[in-house]
């Protein structure tokens, strides 16, 4: 008789080691920044990072439990609710009066409601597109603003260029379907729109749609295979002429993977410190308390600086703490964000596993 055992095989995932330390140089793009970069700390090789262009999606569809919608921060997109308008067909240029006008960024007026809140919490937002309600009924037409093409002309040292030709304007309405959605979108003054069905995938935060190409884009890796992105992004700053947040154009930036349970915290040292407190930093020196969370611009745009005593550069007195989703910690620091040339849009960073 052949003994059985009543021991089940383990199949929990393995936890494979992070890579030890490396250098990494994202290949941004150069000073137009067209593409965004998708870099896990733990992958194997280092070097494994994930491109795709800026322009490639317009929106991200929420793959978890609600039904929520992200712009693409990267291409200055905003959106507005029209108000009293949920057939998407009898909206044009004349029935939206002047929302042409406030449906911006970077204009220095009262405009944060139009863009998605910049922290990352897109479960609590109060701005940008609204939760997809189940009843239809509540779901309304929106202005969709889809903000700027990469730049494609001539540069120069030292300078940025965020933003080329615009992009127009679109009209959306969003639905709920089993298990997903349904976007209808045309042009402004149109009176018939193309509908798409987007399905939600647990692997992964948002499934990625473009307009302009009328289908489904591969843009994020999976919830928790990435830790940081560069990109361009929409962030919000005080406005001091009425003291109001108002949306503005950040190069150079980058974002954690909140969503994924990523998590920093920035270590910020005496002038001249920087590289020795860098090196001399251990596990043993993680303050678990000071992990940021619920806040996906802890890094942003805090690496560098544009107006310091030797023009671009990156600050030297400051490095970061990084916690991936599987509880594995790093530390992170900037080395450079031109090239040789002092073209901007050429980041490099080292790190180290804790």
């Amino acid at each position: 008789m052949i003994p059985v055992s009543c021991i089940h095989e383990d199949d929990t995932p393995v936890k494979i080691p992070p890579t030890e330390s490396a250098v990494l140089s994202p290949e941004v793009g150069g000073p137009a920044e067209q593409n965004q970069i998708w870099i896990q700390l733990s992958a194997q090789p280092a070097n494994a990072m994930k491109s795709t262009p800026r322009e490639a999606w317009d929106l991200g569809f929420y793959s978890g439990e609600d039904f929520r919608v992200i712009l693409n921060s990267s291409l200055v997109m905003a959106v507005g609710k029209i108000k009293n308008a949920y057939n998407i067909d009898e909206v044009n240029a004349q029935t939206i009066g002047d929302m042409m006008n406030w449906v911006q960024v970077g204009n220095f007026q009262d405009n944060s409601q139009y863009v998605d809140n910049p922290n990352g919490e897109i479960l609590t937002q109060t701005s940008g597109i609204a939760p997809i309600e189940a009843n239809d009924n509540f779901n309304n037409v929106y202005l969709l603003n889809m903000g700027y093409k990469a730049y494609t002309g001539n540069t120069v040292p030292g300078s940025i260029y965020s933003i080329g030709e615009e992009r127009g304007w679109k009209k959306i309405r969003i639905l709920r379907t089993t298990g997903g959605y349904k976007i209808q979108y045309a042009d402004l003054d149109q009176t018939t729109h193309q509908e798409f069905t987007i399905t939600k995938d647990a692997e992964y935060n948002y499934q990625f749609f473009s307009i302009v190409k009328g289908a489904l884009a591969n843009i994020q890796p999976k919830k928790n295979s990435w830790d940081l992105c560069f990109t361009v992004f929409t962030n919000t700053i005080l406005n001091p002429t009425n003291n109001l947040l108002t949306s503005y154009i950040f190069p150079d930036f980058v974002v954690t993977n909140t969503l994924g349970n990523v998590v920093a915290y920035e270590v910020t040292t005496a002038p001249g410190q920087g590289e020795a407190a860098y090196s001399r930093f251990k596990l043993q020196d993680v303050d678990a308390t000071k992990f940021v969370l619920h806040e996906q611009r802890t890094i942003g745009s805090n690496w560098r600086t544009t107006t310091g005593s030797n023009g671009v550069e990156v600050y030297s007195n400051k490095f970061y703490v990084v916690k991936n989703s599987d509880g594995f910690y790093f530390k992170l620091r900037f080395l450079r964000m031109k090239n040789n040339e002092g073209y901007r849009g050429y980041p490099q960073f080292e790190y180290k596993a804790l």
